[in-house]
């Protein structure tokens, strides 16, 4: 309880902020983690919002943008927080199933329970250069096997290289990519389905 109270006089509410917006003119629904509470952790309350985010993409037919940052599944939270990696992957089945894009984009770290649930589920995934993109961090896994990891271990590049995200992108460059995605993936309203 208590460090979560010193997170909120930070001036967050939660891990986890999401809203309609515009890239570029392209309408979307964005969740973005906030790694300055409690380590972006996933806990009840992020895995719900992030749930919702998707409940509205698909009531009002938006694609949805997602930026993490995140240590994983919240600790004190227990069984709770690990529940949210189900949730959530239901929630982007649901966005699957509606067939309306995802675009993540994994910043640095990008860890745990969110790596291991819906940060690794989009349809397009980008990385912010040098970001760590692993289950485990590298120094927990050195001291559990005793062994030493490569320095790129887990690093974007390393996940690029091995089929893991899309492409690496400089955040200053983020909002062009994206936008060029939400373009490419924009489905034109009033137009009658093609023949089945």
């Amino acid at each position: 309880a208590d460090r979560v109270e010193e997170a909120e006089r930070g001036g967050s509410a939660e891990a986890l902020v999401c809203g309609e917006l515009g890239v570029r003119g392209h309408r979307c629904i964005a969740a973005v983690m906030d790694f300055s509470f409690l380590g972006g952790s996933m806990g009840a309350v992020v895995g719900e919002k992030l749930a919702r985010a998707c409940e509205r993409c698909v009531d009002k037919g938006l694609p949805l943008v997602v930026v993490t940052a995140s240590g994983g599944a919240r600790m004190q939270e227990g069984v709770l927080a690990l529940m949210q990696m189900a949730k959530t992957v239901v929630a982007f089945e649901a966005m699957h199933d509606a067939e309306l894009p995802t675009v993540v984009v994994l910043a640095h770290p990008t860890t745990g329970g969110v790596w291991a649930s819906f940060a690794s589920l989009g349809d397009v995934t980008y990385a912010e250069p040098g970001a760590l993109i692993a289950f485990s961090g590298p120094r927990v896994i050195e001291q559990t096997t005793r062994e030493t990891l490569p320095d790129d271990f887990g690093r974007a590049e390393t996940q690029l290289a091995k089929g893991q995200i899309d492409a690496v992108i400089d955040r200053r460059d983020l909002t062009g990519r994206i936008a060029r995605v939400l373009a490419i993936l924009d489905r034109p309203t009033g137009l009658d389905p093609p023949p089945a």
